[in-house]
């Protein structure tokens, strides 16, 4: 199985380090091949929030960089990880910026069935919510999420804290390896149920043959379909889902 890091760090230090014990642990765990992208070595260009991606088709985007090469790597992997240090309390600047360059797929997510989790770097304070952060990009995204982590690593480092960061990674790598081995498609929870029934149902009256988010829920059956991927409702959850259908189209409708 094949599983790629996304560091964006300018340096190979805390963060390309704790992504590399990440990943040599999982390699002790089973048949992994790993890979670690510094998104300092690609050409990533600011997005200008021209919205043609969203409503035409990422391929009109006017900027000519390396995104698509990005994006290749995680369609080849089955799991993958965003690493970022914690800078003025949020993702670093090259994170953000590749995760803008996403854009499209927070509309139309394709990475079900992999696996996703997140490290953070922080000096003293604001990893957590940096981490929660991370945990709901990946669930916009369509990966299966394990909660990602933070670690502290102000120097000079300690024994006790090397000792911590170690322990925390080799918990996290477990669990990562276990869900990532077990590639499952999970039955959505009401709220996810809810913004997929209420945001199809929206494009679906809102938007024509014109706009790229109609036609990719038109070719992959999601006008129709239960969630993203086949699953299993029970009966409450379908009725509940017709309810979100509902209530989707009375609020379209009244505007």
């Amino acid at each position: 199985m094949k599983v790629t890091a996304f560091v964006g760090s300018g340096r190979k230090k805390h963060t390309y380090n704790a992504s590399e014990q990440f990943l040599k642990n999982l390699q002790s765990l089973g048949n992994i091949e790993y890979e670690i992208v510094m998104l300092s070595d690609y050409n990533l260009q600011t997005c200008k929030g021209c919205s043609l991606c969203l409503d035409k088709g990422e391929e009109f985007c006017p900027l000519k960089d390396d995104r698509d090469k990005l994006i290749e790597k995680i369609i080849n992997s089955d799991g993958i990880i965003f690493a970022s240090p914690n800078y003025s309390f949020q993702v670093s600047g090259l994170m953000k910026i590749f995760l803008d360059r996403l854009a499209f797929f927070f509309h139309r997510p394709s990475f079900f069935g992999k696996t996703f989790t997140s490290i953070v770097v922080q000096g003293i304070y604001g990893g957590k919510d940096i981490v929660k952060y991370f945990n709901f990009i990946g669930k916009a995204l369509g990966f299966n999420v394990v909660k990602g982590s933070f670690i502290t690593t102000l120097e000079p480092m300690t024994e006790k804290g090397q000792k911590k960061i170690n322990d925390l990674i080799d918990k996290q790598s477990k669990k990562f390896y276990s869900k990532l081995i077990k590639k499952e498609y999970p039955t959505p929870s009401l709220f996810e149920l809810m913004i997929f029934r209420m945001s199809r149902t929206m494009r679906k009256i809102m938007l024509n043959e014109n706009f790229r988010d109609y036609t990719y829920f038109k070719k992959v059956g999601w006008f129709e379909s239960d969630f993203y991927y086949p699953v299993k409702l029970n009966p409450l959850k379908k009725l509940i889902g017709k309810l979100f259908d509902i209530m989707a189209t009375n609020m379209t409708k009244s505007r």
